[in-house]
């Protein structure tokens, strides 16, 4: 955690306080660090090669000098989904650090525990409602370039490849 945005918005901070994630100073080889400018996306195999997810919490302004360090690990950025936070309600790939994890979790079919994050806000099932059917499809994708056809599928592959 940075602690470069509101404190009392940080969702990062609130899973700690929960229980639910534990806040790190460095990163292993084997956890999936979760970086909007990885040049892969993840997918449900990479369930098989991490151990653990790592959100780096950032404020968005400073994303960008922030990934430029090396957090060792396997990096990947999540497919385009839509934010349900207050602050950055419906933009494309503006997620909180808990909607950057669930997302990934659910694609890596830990439903369970992505349910279990998203729960503890208030605006957290809307992530999973403007989110459930990319989602599934996401969960369902073997490789990146099906990733393409889904968002095609959905009428958004121009859009999502603005915001990348």
């Amino acid at each position: 955690m940075f602690k470069q945005d509101d404190p009392k918005k940080c969702s990062a901070a609130k899973l700690v306080k929960f229980g639910i994630a534990k806040n790190v100073r460095s990163t292993t080889s084997s956890t999936l660090i979760l970086d909007p400018f990885a040049d892969r996306m993840i997918l449900k195999n990479d369930r098989l090669t991490a151990n653990s997810i790592t959100g780096i919490d950032c404020s968005w302004k400073f994303a960008a000098e922030t990934f430029v360090k090396k957090f060792p690990g396997i990096h990947r950025k999540l497919p385009p989904l839509f934010a349900g936070n207050p602050v950055n309600y419906s933009k494309l790939n503006k997620l909180t650090t808990v909607e950057a994890i669930s997302g990934a979790l659910f694609i890596m079919e830990f439903n369970d525990l992505a349910h279990e994050m998203l729960n503890k806000f208030k605006w957290g099932h809307t992530f999973y409602d403007l989110n459930k059917n990319l989602l599934e499809d996401y969960s369902k994708a073997r490789l990146e370039e099906e990733i393409k056809y889904i968002l095609k599928e959905y009428d958004i592959y121009d859009i999502a490849v603005e915001h990348s």
